[in-house]
């Protein structure tokens, strides 16, 4: 069980990886270990599926050019695989005054970071949607789309294995000893371990020396379907949102098969699959979360106790809609229907600071690296990160100049 990169996490993160090196090197041995039955069962399969356009994030971060690149990328991947796309747009809308400042800042940023973004006064953007709701004008995103995540990710995995990469799935990281994996199943020897274990990749980041400073946060998101009809919004409907944290605040999302739904919470959960119940609990992850939440809400960092209040009351169903309701002109509150498959954010927390961390994070060295942090879109900047990260390997790997140097030489030819 001797291979030349083994990944860890079969979620789009993993996949992507897994494509970019099997493209550059066809003749290496490459496994995914994955300790669920099939790809995408965590936050790659339980996300909106909307392909972001790269406007919410300051020009200088990863995410504001992965984001930019990576729409376009799945763009294409989805067209030359015959996948669902629905290009349905997005507008972020203003509740008052006081938020026209927001608009105003994300129309800089899109301008900064190469992406279109346009401005409509009230009158156009209810002639995109006529229940739209705005405040003197609203932002528009023409690049804004949705898919359906578990089928992309279920073609990078017939993709990949045609190409011959192993999957190993029911297969959970144990541990490790210089080059050798240990799983519950078997042990594999790597020539170079690339973690992309979402919720669980600090710890294992923590088992090679990586990431000390970092602990995982996790925080629950959950959507409500809107199960009247799937014409009473036209398009995806976003409030400005509040550009301190990492969070867009309840919205509405337009799905590949044009139904309706509104979401997601960010409600901060007790252990990272926190998903119904007391399923997967684990007792030393909930006294270690419950450590740093506790922290968090003494201290205040970020407004963490707003954070926590405001969300807890999102569990009211009624509350829920009734934010929703602000951005539209009339819905059928009875409209809506059940909550629907919740989902869990890997956030990543410094623990010296207290502070979230909203970009990219991803440590390593010649023998293995680690992403810390595939923050949120990571679904839309999967393609681009993806490559990212191939390089980072391919520089630990040979010793070649910095991966700054390396981008600004590709960018100058």
């Amino acid at each position: 069980m001797r291979y030349d990169y083994i990944i860890a996490g079969a979620g789009i993160i993993g996949l992507s990886i897994a494509r970019k090196l099997i493209t550059r090197e066809p003749h290496a041995r490459i496994a995914i270990i994955e300790k669920e039955s099939d790809v995408a069962k965590h936050a790659s399969g339980r996300n909106s599926g909307v392909l972001h356009a790269g406007f919410y994030y300051t020009e200088d971060s990863l995410k504001a050019r992965f984001t930019r690149d990576g729409n376009r990328a799945i763009k294409e991947y989805c067209e030359q695989n015959g996948l669902n796309i629905n290009r349905c747009g997005k507008l972020v809308v203003a509740s008052d005054e006081s938020e026209l400042h927001g608009l105003e800042v994300l129309k800089r940023r899109a301008t900064r970071n190469g992406v279109r973004l346009e401005w409509l006064s009230e009158v156009e953007a209810a002639n995109m949607d006529p229940n739209v709701r705005t405040y003197k004008k609203a932002l528009y995103s023409p690049d804004t789309a949705s898919v359906d995540p578990v089928e992309v990710c279920q073609c990078l995995k017939r993709e990949i294995v045609s190409k011959g990469v192993d999957l190993f799935f029911d297969t959970k990281y144990i541990g490790r000893s210089h080059n050798t994996i240990r799983t519950n199943k078997t042990e594999f020897t790597c020539g170079y371990f690339i973690n992309a274990a979402g919720l669980f990749a600090d710890k294992i980041a923590h088992d090679f020396g990586f990431g000390l400073q970092y602990t995982i946060i996790p925080f629950k998101g959950i959507y409500l379907k809107y199960a009247k009809n799937k014409s009473d919004v036209a398009t995806n409907i976003y409030p400005v949102p509040n550009l301190n944290n990492p969070f867009l605040g309840v919205h509405f999302t337009k799905t590949v098969d044009g139904s309706i739904k509104i979401g997601p919470t960010a409600i901060p959960a007790f252990w990272r699959e926190n998903y119904k119940g007391f399923q997967q609990f684990d007792l030393m992850e909930f006294i270690q979360i419950m450590y740093y939440e506790a922290k968090l809400f003494l201290t205040n960092s970020f407004q963490f106790r707003r954070l926590a209040f405001e969300e807890m009351k999102k569990y009211n169903k009624a509350n829920f809609i009734d934010l929703s309701l602000k951005m539209v002109k009339k819905l059928d509150r009875k409209g809506f229907g059940d909550f629907l498959q919740p989902g869990i954010r890997a956030q990543l927390l410094n623990k010296n600071t207290l502070e979230l961390v909203q970009d990219f994070v991803v440590e390593g060295d010649g023998d293995s690296i680690h992403v810390l942090n595939a923050v949120s879109p990571a679904f839309t900047c999967s393609f681009p990160f993806a490559e990212y990260v191939a390089d980072l390997v391919e520089e630990k790997q040979l010793g070649k100049p910095a991966i700054e140097k390396l981008l600004e030489n590709r960018a100058r030819k």
